[in-house]
């Protein structure tokens, strides 16, 4: 059994911002793995319980909201006696990394984020995997949380959407080979240009 969580806020005022991202990504696999079946209400949030080819896991979006994320998971883990270390992947929205981009990680600390901060302090430890979604910097002279609260702009949905997927395929990899496996696969960069060679001055 793994536990797929997405940290986010319920409510029709929080849908699509970018705090949210972590919840779409949930509903995506919701939408590969369990079409048709009814959500529960169940560990202080709505989860369904699937199957991912040959993996049983329960995709869990806590009713919390951000900043108490961490009940939810701990309750979910107690009942199925689960290892954090190895059959859990919290997936989170990051403005450390640009929109369309996402990053796997076995461990760490909650870098700034609320929910992860939350979750940390329920589980006591930071050793438990965790998908980053890109929502771009914060801009200059706006607060963060009026940020991540906001939506999306036009050009960021636009890189939004085929994130969510990759991040729905890395969340599959997770469940079927382990957090190793879909770090390989999805932190691998692609190879850049070398730079220019420099031009030498004329005299």
């Amino acid at each position: 059994m793994k536990l797929i969580v997405g940290l986010g806020n319920p409510g029709p005022q929080y849908e699509k911002t970018r705090h949210n991202a972590g919840f779409m990504a949930v509903d995506q696999l919701q939408k590969r793995w369990a079409t048709g079946v009814t959500p529960k209400g169940r560990f202080s949030g709505v989860c369904v319980e699937t199957s991912i080819k040959s993996e049983r896991v329960l995709l869990l979006k806590p009713a919390t909201y951000m900043n108490l994320s961490g009940r939810s998971v701990a309750e979910a883990l107690g009942f199925y006696k689960l290892n954090p270390m190895s059959d859990l992947l919290i997936i989170v929205d990051d403005v450390a990394l640009p929109t369309g981009s996402i990053r796997v990680r076995s461990a760490g600390g909650p870098g700034g984020h609320n929910g992860l901060t939350d979750v940390q302090r329920a589980l006591g430890t930071d050793q438990y995997p965790r998908l980053r979604i890109g929502v771009d910097a914060c801009p200059p002279m706006m607060k963060l949380e009026d940020y991540v609260l906001g939506r999306f702009t036009p050009e960021q949905a636009a890189l939004l959407e085929p994130a969510i997927d990759k991040a729905a395929d890395a969340a599959e990899l997770f469940a079927t080979a382990g957090v190793t496996a879909a770090m390989n696969k999805f932190n691998s960069k692609p190879e850049s240009n070398p730079p220019p060679s420099a031009q030498s001055s004329e005299n």
